[in-house]
């Protein structure tokens, strides 16, 4: 029997949607424990991340912890995929990035809720601390695949991982051929 494979799943910046379409690949995830073990996602709780053949990442990279996250994991992953636009352009992640960082603060923070201790934005050492800007995954490590789409189908997500569980690189192109024709 050939060795299964791992694979991991990751939320950064981002809003779950992609997580959500790969749930919704529903009893199609029966043929994907067929060939492989999921490993860490949101949903298994493992503490420190494995080393694994797949690592699909959402969200881009938006504060310090998601930097050494992002870092980590590339180091750790035989392939990462970024796993919807947010990882791939930032997407909605990235709209602050039209806005100095203090004005982003001030307004989630000090602006949108009374604040009795002074309308400071919220400092703590437990709290990331934001970057000035939100980047795409490619900006601070190689990423080996795209699945793009806010968030992708689940007809997408399932294709992709049945494609490089069986050794075989994805064609996108081919995928949306076979689905609309």
């Amino acid at each position: 029997m050939k060795n299964r494979k791992k694979i991991a799943t990751v939320w950064l910046g981002g809003c779950s949607g992609c997580h959500m379409s790969f749930l919704d690949i529903d009893e199609r995830i029966l043929d994907i424990i067929q060939l492989a073990d999921i490993v860490k996602s949101p949903i298994v709780d493992q503490k420190e991340f494995p080393y694994v053949d797949l690592a699909l990442v959402e969200g881009s990279v938006t504060c310090d912890e998601h930097l050494a996250e992002i870092k980590n994991i590339r180091a750790k992953s035989k392939m990462l995929i970024a796993f919807g636009d947010c990882a791939v352009m930032t997407n909605v992640t990235g709209m602050r990035n039209y806005f100095p960082l203090n004005e982003v603060l001030d307004t989630s923070y000090v602006n949108a809720i009374s604040n009795d201790e002074g309308g400071e934005s919220p400092s703590h050492p437990c709290l990331m601390k934001l970057n000035d800007k939100a980047v795409p995954l490619q900006e601070v490590v190689t990423v080996d695949f795209v699945i793009p789409g806010c968030p992708p189908d689940a007809d997408t997500i399932f294709y992709v991982l049945q494609e490089f569980l069986n050794d075989r690189t994805p064609n996108l192109s081919t995928a949306h051929k076979l689905k609309y024709g």
